[in-house]
């Protein structure tokens, strides 16, 4: 697990500047301290570099990269892992391959040469971002992982190309240009990304599942992009009815997490579970627990709001597993005291404060003595776990039901997430057309966000909201989206597709995932995530994955002998931090960031924002008549204005490069 960074020149005269690579590579000092590379290659215009986290192959000098193969043909600078590597390795060595490394990077190398791309990619599990350069044709390929738990990130330049797993990477570069763009500040504010953009101007994500070729032609680079994998529910009419066989499906479900779990504990250093009260990570650690010879290390965060708070249920989970149980409890004003830290790695606006609590548990678990850690993440992508879900199912996917029990239904799943309303469910019902007429209907995943823009745009500077007439990120967002992967698909497919192909890969892998694990130099693997167990769920049928009004139905009986009784009986909970209208002393840290983030000279000098409706804005969050979900919502929007004005701070306004540079001197890392 690493951080990678690269550059791709027009014209291969261009020297390309061996320290810029270095400097890269420093920047991104905690995705990778235990060590760096880079390598040149002048006469084809292109370089890369490599910052370490060693995890597998623990040997500094046989496990650096950037790796060039014997004939010097490919160079490949990875992040991340690839899992059953060692079957892959002996297969390849019993057909000649000779390998330099006990890496599980280097098998991409010996994959390629054989088999070519599409074929590599068929043998590739886990999660991985990687620059690959073949020289036979002057190609640089670009290469995502399937759901978009490891980023990267791409831009043309005046010369050419800049890549890496960071934006500040390619911000550290001298010729990548660090401007908001008005599209992206739109979205930022809103929450909700468009699939492959970001905040700032030209600057892209290779898409989960995508691969990026550069291939200069004429002397210039040319960019195109394929898609490899996709999010591929069966069709509705192929489901089994009502009378199918519930255990084949649970039976299958177990295999496949347990499979994935045992995978993903291969590493040459202890690997730990984060522990939340939900049934996710439970499940995890329940099947490591029992896969290992020793005791399991979980990780938990308590927050001090008994209505937010799951620590009784992690501790009962990690007294059955008899795990060695951490537990950091975390008060109001520790989230928003490391708010600004956390943006500079998130590197994009964040609605809730999560970030920075999972931000602040990464610290601890590095200072455990751990590395790496898995994860519950993806479960409820897979088995239908948001209350959003279920409200797409109520209104759209139960046709065969009366109305009257459909609506009890609904009015139960309002009430018992009514913590939530204004963020995780929206306030009231938000139609958007190029949704319906996309999909049929708009998915309640994304309503919460997508209403939020009555309310950003007046917030946008007069400068940038002029740049905006006319703009709909309603549309933006659906015109991403694959109609094949949606036509003829179950109500609750859809809904499940829009939520991965946005909010899974936008929020939740990004803030809540791999950028606040590894600002502290940790790795996540999220298991349920494994693209084995995601292709099997995709086959279970909708109403085994929400069964009467119980989410995640085949998990749960799946996971149900090793969970407790009150986890198991329970509804999901969504995993939140208390939102700042809920604390005083949380408040006053807000008004403390406002007052240097959104005061008047910041707002002009930075020129994204209206002050007039900043002011506005407060003042409605404030007013005691404003009911609840409102406020709730109004402390998403004040968290985005705010990381708006810190990304500009952390990204515009420094200068990158020579912050590079200095981290680099700092760590001694040179040419």
């Amino acid at each position: 697990m690493c951080g990678i960074a690269g550059v791709f020149h027009h014209q291969t005269e261009r020297a390309i500047e061996p320290q810029t690579l270095v400097n890269m590579a420093a920047i991104m000092h905690h995705r990778g301290p235990d060590g760096f590379g880079y390598e040149v290659q002048q006469d084809y215009g292109v370089g890369f570099s490599h910052a370490r986290l060693s995890i597998i192959d623990l040997d500094e000098k046989r496990g650096r990269q950037p790796f060039i193969s014997a004939d010097k043909r490919l160079m490949l600078t990875h992040n991340g892992e690839f899992y059953d590597f060692k079957r892959i390795r002996a297969d390849l060595t019993a057909r000649g391959a000779r390998f330099n490394s006990k890496s599980d990077s280097e098998i991409v190398l010996h994959l390629f040469e054989r088999y070519g791309l599409e074929d590599t990619l068929k043998e590739l599990r886990g999660e991985f971002a990687f620059g690959l350069f073949d020289a036979k044709d002057e190609s640089l390929y670009l290469v995502r992982d399937r759901f978009g738990i490891k980023p990267l990130y791409w831009t043309e330049t005046e010369h050419g190309v800049v890549f890496g797993s960071e934006l500040k990477v390619l911000f550290a570069h001298p010729e990548v240009k660090r401007e908001f763009s008005a599209e992206g500040l739109y979205h930022q504010l809103i929450q909700v990304m468009v699939p492959g953009s970001t905040a700032f101007e030209g600057i892209n994500q290779v898409q989960p599942g995508y691969v990026i070729k550069l291939q200069r032609k004429n002397g210039k680079v040319v960019a195109t992009e394929h898609k490899y994998w996709d999010v591929d529910f069966p069709p509705e009419e192929s489901y089994p009815g009502a009378d199918v066989d519930e255990e084949t499906y649970i039976e299958g479900v177990r295999a496949k997490l347990l499979e994935a779990v045992q995978h993903r504990m291969t590493a040459d250093v202890p690997v730990g579970c984060y522990l939340s009260g939900g049934i996710d990570s439970c499940a995890i650690l329940g099947l490591a627990s029992a896969s290992t010879q020793t005791s399991v290390k979980a990780f938990t965060i308590g927050f001090d709001s008994a209505d937010y708070d799951e620590t009784p249920i992690a501790e009962e989970m990690a007294e059955a597993t008899q795990a060695d149980h951490h537990i950091m409890r975390l008060k109001a004003d520790d989230l928003y005291d490391h708010f600004v830290k956390t943006l500079w790695h998130t590197e994009r606006t964040i609605y809730n404060t999560l970030g920075v609590a999972k931000y602040l548990m990464s610290k601890e678990v590095h200072e455990a003595g751990y590395k790496v850690v898995m994860t519950g993440e993806g479960s409820d992508e897979l088995f239908a776990g948001y209350p959003a879900f279920r409200k797409d199912m109520f209104l759209h996917g139960l046709d065969h039901l009366p109305e009257v029990e459909r609506v009890e239904w609904q009015e139960l799943l309002e009430k018992n997430n009514k913590l939530f309303k204004g963020a995780m469910l929206a306030r009231e019902e938000f139609v958007c057309e190029a949704f319906n007429q996309k999909m049929g209907f708009t998915p309640s995943c994304v309503q919460p966000w997508l209403s939020c823009s009555s309310v950003a745009l007046p917030l946008m500077s007069e400068k940038k909201r002029k740049q905006v007439e006319g703009y709909d990120p309603s549309q933006a967002i659906a015109n991403t989206l694959d109609k094949d992967m949606l036509d003829g698909r179950h109500p609750l497919d859809r809904a499940q597709y829009v939520w991965i192909k946005t909010m899974l890969e936008g929020q939740i892998l990004t803030w809540g995932g791999d950028r606040v694990d590894m600002a502290n130099s940790m790795e996540a693997r999220p298991a349920f995530l494994d693209h084995h167990l995601a292709e099997y769920a995709f086959t279970v049928p909708p109403h085994l994955r929400i069964k009467g009004n119980k989410e995640k139905y085949v998990l749960r009986e799946a996971m149900k002998g090793l969970l407790p009784e009150t986890l198991y009986k329970r509804e999901k909970f969504a995993f939140m931090a208390p939102p700042a209208h809920t604390d005083p002393e949380k408040w006053k840290a807000v008004e403390k960031l406002a007052d240097q983030f959104l005061n008047a000279e910041a707002v002009k000098s930075a020129g994204l924002l209206d002050y007039d409706e900043v002011v506005r804005t407060f003042e409605r969050h404030q007013d005691e008549n404003v009911p609840n979900e409102e406020r709730v919502q109004l402390d998403a929007v004040i968290n985005h204005m705010l990381g708006v004005q810190v990304l500009h701070h952390h990204f515009v306004a420094t200068d990158v490069p020579k912050q590079a540079q200095q981290r680099a001197t700092e760590l001694g890392w040179t040419a």
